[in-house]
């Protein structure tokens, strides 16, 4: 039986990330990045993609769109090729929206996709939930969880497809950032919407997954759920650590890597603060905690970050804590208990029992905390 592969390639994903743009959404955004000296990537990822299926190349039919959308590089690869939709000279969004309808109305058994974030919210537009997807991962913005973690783990899903085994489908969310307001400093996150995607978890984009490639991505995630859930009339210490680092990279601010900085309405107002002026801070304005655990040991409190000092933690209360860790980091744990070593006994125990853990874009687990007692 020929699997029925539908194949949309954004030619311009991910020229703006090499020439500081932060994105290729835009009019006029591909043709300023080209002008910067960007080079496309979209098909030489896609093509990453596409080798994994040679073995298998004879049982499938690529349904495409015409030119740099796809047609030229799956006729270049040998594979049997239709084209579905005929696409403008330069490529819009409109056009990836209208091919997925296209392909949708082929009949196609999957699509896959190369882009980014943008990408794919054209793509759910169009079809919805309706079909599996699957991105390769060609943007600047991977936030959406529709993606494959690399192009060539892409292509090693829809070969299990292709080859017949056992592959399940779940819901995966479409996510986004305005890009306008990122090139300003300002971080807007949404949802658009979910689509099916193959849950394969060694390949699959997922908060579940492990590796270093994923949790970059994931990092990602969680930052944009962080960034998306700051209120503009309260302030946030922002802890040590890597994972916090990459809130406040998100955010476009300089961070203290290995101390604690303040921000409210998304600007640093304080950096490298000591224990006794953020207490004077959050004396001063309604103020949450953004923390994560040390790598191995599983430390919230009481190691690397003695500037959050008692009187600070109990001023901003436990249910304004915020912690922020992967999955992978938190299985690392094997089971042991997050510790609270603040110093102050009582406080300790205050702080034991279950937190909730933010480990991706609306993602938390429950998680427990304990103190030196359970050591």
């Amino acid at each position: 039986m020929q699997f029925k592969l539908g194949l949309i390639i954004n030619p311009v994903a991910g020229l703006g990330g090499s020439v500081a743009l932060k994105g290729s959404d835009g009019s006029d955004t591909a043709a300023k990045a080209m002008a910067l000296g960007a080079e496309p990537k979209a098909n030489a990822r896609t093509a990453l993609a596409l080798e994994q299926l040679k073995e298998n190349q004879t049982n499938i039919h690529i349904y495409t769109v015409n030119g740099e959308m796809g047609e030229r590089l799956a006729k270049e690869m040998g594979f049997e090729t239709y084209v579905a939709y005929q696409s403008a000279t330069p490529t819009t969004p409109e056009d990836t929206e209208a091919a997925a309808k296209a392909l949708l109305a082929e009949g196609v058994d999957m699509i896959l996709f190369a882009g980014g974030d943008g990408t794919a919210r054209n793509i759910c537009a169009a079809v919805d939930d309706s079909i599996p997807v699957l991105g390769v991962p060609a943007g600047c913005k991977i936030h959406s969880g529709v993606y494959a973690i690399t192009p060539k783990a892409a292509g090693r899903v829809v070969d299990m497809l292709v080859k017949g085994e056992l592959v399940t489908l779940g819901e995966a969310d479409v996510m986004d950032i305005d890009e306008e307001a990122f090139r300003q400093g300002t971080v807007k996150a949404k949802r658009y919407g979910e689509m099916q995607v193959p849950s394969e978890l060694r390949y699959v984009q997922s908060v579940k997954n492990g590796g270093k490639e994923s949790d970059e991505l994931v990092l990602a995630d969680i930052a944009a759920y962080v960034i998306s859930e700051m209120e503009d009339d309260e302030q946030y210490i922002m802890g040590s650590g890597s994972t916090v680092a990459a809130v406040m990279e998100e955010l476009g601010l300089e961070n203290t890597l290995l101390g604690v900085d303040l921000i409210c309405d998304q600007e640093l107002i304080g950096q490298d603060m000591i224990a006794a002026d953020l207490l004077a801070a959050a004396e001063k304005m309604s103020t949450k905690l953004v923390i994560t655990l040390i790598g191995g040991q599983g430390h919230i409190f009481g190691r690397g970050n003695q500037q959050l000092s008692p009187a600070l933690i109990r001023k901003i209360g436990k249910e304004n804590i915020l912690v922020i860790a992967t999955k992978t980091k938190l299985q690392a744990l094997n089971g042991r208990p997050l510790i609270a070593d603040t110093g102050d006994e009582a406080l300790d125990k205050e702080l034991s029992g279950y937190i909730k853990v933010i480990t991706g874009y609306n993602d938390h687990v429950m998680y427990a905390v304990g103190h030196e007692e359970l050591n």
